[in-house]
């Protein structure tokens, strides 16, 4: 067991396919003010096995509490983390102090239907993000090749370089044919492919702890799936700042500044 009398504790929850040890530099922030602890990687303990809805994340998330702590602990979560964490606080309020999310919108109402009937019809896997991550590269000679390929992508050339380092040493694992990720394909594929369509409960009964939300203002993620529940759900606990949905790995300092002052504004602090 873990306690700590001295710090309030934080623990963290990652985002679907980066393993806790991306956000190292983000979390770093937060350590003056809080014993941080984390979920290192998700949904690959096979007592857990991903299903609809994530219910078994949700259930791994819980088990981690309450084997890890004698007290009720604050959650922060990043996009799959971060709705992770309140349907943990919304199930066992005993174990949670409050909840920040991190770029995690709420999908409700006809979006929230168009996810359930595009699972049915298997569309989701056609043209949603699981179409990538199926077939995305996996296998490098070594960690400075793995580098080399993320860097050359978009969505990664934005992070600075020592995130990027820490994705990669944290992400990837050895093998007798070169470097792997740790994090993987099938996995990351089943989240996408699995994601809750019944969040609106979470608008209809409200976690009984504080809640709050920090997002980037050109997060695509939450564009598609709309402000409206978000905000219903997070205000006035509502803050955007600028960057994507990456914003722990993007921007961390600025980023761990907001969800500090999220956190005092919850009174967490």
């Amino acid at each position: 067991m873990t306690e700590h009398a001295n710090k309030p504790i934080i623990h963290f929850v990652h985002g679907n396919s980066f393993p806790a040890g991306t956000y190292r530099l983000f979390l770093d922030q937060l350590r003056g003010q809080y014993e941080v602890q984390a979920s290192d990687m998700l949904g690959h303990h096979p007592a857990y096995p991903v299903d609809d809805g994530w219910s078994n994340l949700a259930q791994e998330l819980i088990d981690t509490l309450v084997a890890r702590y004698q007290q009720p602990v604050i959650l922060l979560g990043h996009s799959l983390g971060g709705i992770l964490s309140l349907m943990v606080a919304r199930a066992r309020p005993d174990l949670v102090r409050g909840v920040v999310v991190i770029d995690s919108p709420i999908v409700a109402g006809w979006r929230a239907l168009l996810v359930r009937v595009s699972k049915w019809i298997g569309v989701d896997k056609k043209y949603g993000p699981a179409r990538f991550s199926e077939k995305r590269k996996n296998l490098w000679k070594d960690r400075q090749a793995a580098f080399d390929h993320f860097a050359a992508k978009e969505i990664f050339a934005i992070w600075p370089t020592e995130v990027l380092w820490d994705y990669i040493n944290a992400g990837t694992v050895e093998t007798p044919d070169g470097v792997t990720l740790r994090f993987t394909r099938e996995v990351e594929t089943e989240v996408y492919l699995s994601l809750p369509h019944v969040m609106g409960r979470l608008i209809r009964r409200r976690p009984r702890v504080p809640i709050g939300f920090v997002g980037g203002t050109d997060s695509v993620e939450c564009a598609q799936a709309g402000h409206f529940y978000t905000k219903k759900l997070m205000v006035p606990n509502y803050v955007l700042i600028p960057g994507g949905h990456l914003i722990p790995m993007e921007v961390p300092l600025q980023t761990a500044s907001a969800v500090l002052a999220m956190l005092a504004t919850l009174q967490l602090n």
